[in-house]
């Protein structure tokens, strides 16, 4: 059983409980994995990705994920990092985001229910009496919780917690008990609800759940953890191209904190990596794209990704799946074809990128918003973002008079 914790401990930070974790790995009995998330918007990530994949390991060796989807919870809010309460969700959205949540595991997780069980906190929390709850409550100090540093940031900065915010690490830590929980592998910022689901654990008599954690690593800008909202995360359900993109954007010294934790390249590799520099670092990054979009696409996929990769940044040829970009504005401008092209980008977005000298209409620099184009033209607006403008009557109805797809 060394073999399988040398294998976790490759992404591993923290191990609570590894002595546990020995003797129940040598009892032989499939463990029960705990893997709770709220059913909050869900747009998983690599940093996500990072505790599926030891949980992949577990179950490719028999044991069991159970998948706790915190409907109940979700209501409440989980405060970790937050500055203000989070609004509450409709119970619709609800289910709606858990749905979702189940597609994109599914593209780590194997499901069979051999491996794989779905529980929802509503079924305790929903039936337990009011005086149980107190009593959970009891078995947890003002001071226990406001040992959270999070906590103690928000009452220094004089912002409200909220009576629910408080309680939700008691709701999680109890979790651990009702679903007899044996581990639960989770981000370093989610260690103090785990260790509640120990705490629990013990005071009714079951055995302490085993918590690794994982370190969390810097989006592809090089600060800020992955996040939507800041556009410097690499989603699970992005296309091979977009993957292997963005992992070429990169800073240097982020390849081989990325190449441990989100491949299964060998150490030594992994090694080599980090100490490229100069021209070296370019093909580390390829070879490291080239392993992620292969643990996610295929072999396959991830060479069709490099060799046009290639083509286009070592040879400058133009992708030949390049998409269309109807245009029925008879003059449209530089302006015009990049809306139509980043339709969610802002037009202060649009300018730095001519600003930049990042677009190109048929390989000519642009740097005038406002310069009438000819149509066809072949537009480039960024290192991977091509599109053919062609002409097009008007639509009828007053649809949109530019429409297309980004290939990035």
């Amino acid at each position: 059983m060394n073999a399988v914790i040398d294998r976790l401990r490759r992404t591993t930070d923290l191990i609570v409980g590894a002595d546990d974790l020995r003797e129940r790995l040598d009892s032989g009995r499939p463990l029960r994995i705990k893997y709770g998330v709220d059913c909050t918007a869900p747009d998983l990530h690599l940093g996500h990705a990072v505790n599926l994949w030891m949980m992949r390991q577990l179950q490719d060796l028999g044991h069991r994920v159970v998948f706790l989807l915190g409907d109940l919870t979700t209501r409440v809010g989980d405060p970790t990092g937050r500055s203000e309460t989070r609004p509450v969700l409709t119970p619709a959205q609800i289910d709606a985001n858990a749905a979702s949540f189940l597609e994109q595991v599914s593209l780590v997780l194997r499901t069979d229910p051999s491996v794989f069980e779905v529980r929802r906190n509503s079924e305790w929390y929903d039936a337990m009496p009011v005086a149980e709850l107190l009593g959970l409550f009891a078995q947890v100090t003002h001071a226990q919780l406001m040992a959270r540093d999070m906590f103690r940031d928000r009452v220094a900065a004089g912002r409200e917690i909220a009576v629910h915010e408080l309680v939700y690490p008691v709701l999680q830590g109890y979790d651990s008990f009702a679903m007899e929980s044996d581990l639960t592998i989770v981000g370093s910022d989610q260690l103090f609800n785990e260790q509640l689901g120990r705490h629990f654990q013990q005071r009714l008599g079951a055995p302490p759940q085993v918590v690794i954690t994982t370190p969390i690593t810097p989006g592809i800008d090089g600060r800020a953890k992955q996040s939507k909202s800041l556009n410097n995360y690499i989603g699970l359900t992005d296309s091979p191209r977009d993957k292997f993109g963005k992992l070429m954007s990169i800073p240097d010294e982020l390849v081989e904190a990325y190449a441990r934790v989100y491949t299964e390249l060998p150490p030594e590799t992994v090694a080599a990596l980090a100490d490229a520099s100069g021209p070296a670092a370019r093909d580390a990054k390829l070879r490291l794209a080239a392993a992620v979009v292969t643990r996610y696409h295929g072999a396959g996929v991830a060479k069709a990704e490099l060799d046009a990769f290639r083509r286009t940044f070592t040879d400058r040829t133009e992708p030949a799946d390049m998409p269309e970009l109807t245009v029925a504005l008879a003059h449209p401008t530089v302006l015009d074809l990049l809306r139509a092209a980043h339709p969610n980008a802002s037009n202060s977005d649009l300018r730095r990128l001519l600003r930049q000298g990042a677009v190109t209409l048929n390989g000519i620099r642009q740097h005038n918003p406002a310069t009438e184009v000819d149509l066809p033209v072949i537009l480039k607006s960024g290192p991977r973002t091509w599109h053919r403008a062609t002409p097009t009557p008007p639509t009828a109805g007053g649809a949109s008079p530019l429409r297309g797809s980004p290939l990035t």
